[in-house]
């Protein structure tokens, strides 16, 4: 074909010089390579080591699959199993439950907005391990300050951190403060972006605020939703930090998640370096099964 019959097209392409052409790919190249070395290869390297054994970390024995026939033979693996399912759907069902009800009362707050944003935000930037610290001296039997100020009130202490149900209560409204302004801002920001005209035109018909929630609130904040359901299933299966400072995974084993199986395992008395690595696949195996299964739902809710 001749230049002069090419289309139009594909004659601008051939203009554009190759420089401007790589430069989007120039820019993302650091964030890649850092992203390649510091991700993608230590979880291929966490799949290779998961099929060896080892206890010191500079010597390895081949042994296969032996090391996954170890974890599913170990009551550990399955008590800590149970009390992340346990955990993850409390912390996921109440963040988004929470989270959809703050967004919608700072949507429609018209006095110090901006301070109360701030305030439900704030736990999002402290250290986890002094949230975890501070929340076990608040939480103690004897001297926390919230039995002191429930003995003011005649209501004998509760034993927060010791009681294995009341423990995992604990480790979820901790995690519940900590991470509900994050979700609850992502919420805000979906909210902001509805058209007010919605809400104005549902007025003049007579639509009562919670019809307007039900019928155009939720369903036009459904994908900002969706987001926020992901990242808190994610991060309900990898939390370790908070709970560690929190409860340590006790009363006996109560609150030890998945994350702390493995970090038991990879850097407790034995060090069982193969055993963790194996861990960490399953938990990644869970994570992602868990992902895709939302994202498939919502994508499915969106279709109708």
């Amino acid at each position: 074909m001749s230049s002069a019959t090419a289309p139009v097209g594909s004659r601008r392409r051939r203009q554009v010089p190759w420089s401007l052409r790589a430069a989007p790919y120039l820019f993302l190249l650091p964030n890649m390579v850092i992203f390649g070395l510091f991700t993608i290869y230590p979880a291929f390297s966490g799949l290779n080591i998961s099929l060896y054994s080892s206890r010191n970390g500079r010597t390895f024995e081949w042994a296969g699959l032996g090391n996954y026939r170890r974890i599913f033979a170990d009551d550990d693996f399955f008590q800590s199993m149970g009390a992340t399912l346990v955990f993850v759907l409390a912390f996921v069902a109440l963040s988004v439950a929470i989270s959809v009800v703050l967004s919608v009362q700072l949507n429609a707050q018209r006095v110090g907005r901006a301070f109360f944003r701030s305030v439900f935000f704030l736990p999002v930037l402290l250290s986890p391990v002094v949230v975890g610290i501070v929340w076990r001296w608040l939480l103690e039997r004897n001297g926390g300050l919230v039995n002191a100020a429930l003995g003011a009130l005649g209501i004998p202490a509760v034993p927060w951190l010791v009681d294995p149900t009341l423990a995992m209560v604990s480790v979820v409204a901790v995690s519940l403060w900590v991470n509900v302004g994050f979700y609850t801002m992502i919420l805000l920001a979906g909210l902001q972006s509805i058209d007010p005209n919605l809400y104005e035109a549902a007025s003049l018909d007579g639509a009562s605020p919670l019809h307007q929630f039900r019928h155009i609130t939720l369903p036009m904040l459904a994908p900002t939703t969706m987001v926020v359901l992901i990242l808190s299933t994610i991060h309900g299966f990898q939390s370790f930090d908070v709970i560690y400072n929190l409860t340590g995974g006790g009363p006996v084993g109560a609150t030890t998640l998945l994350v702390q199986y493995v970090y038991d395992n990879a850097f407790g008395p034995q060090m069982q370096y193969g055993m963790a690595a194996a861990g960490s696949v399953v938990l990644f195996a869970i994570v992602m099964a868990f992902t895709l299964l939302n994202w498939l739902v919502g994508r499915r809710a969106e279709a109708v």
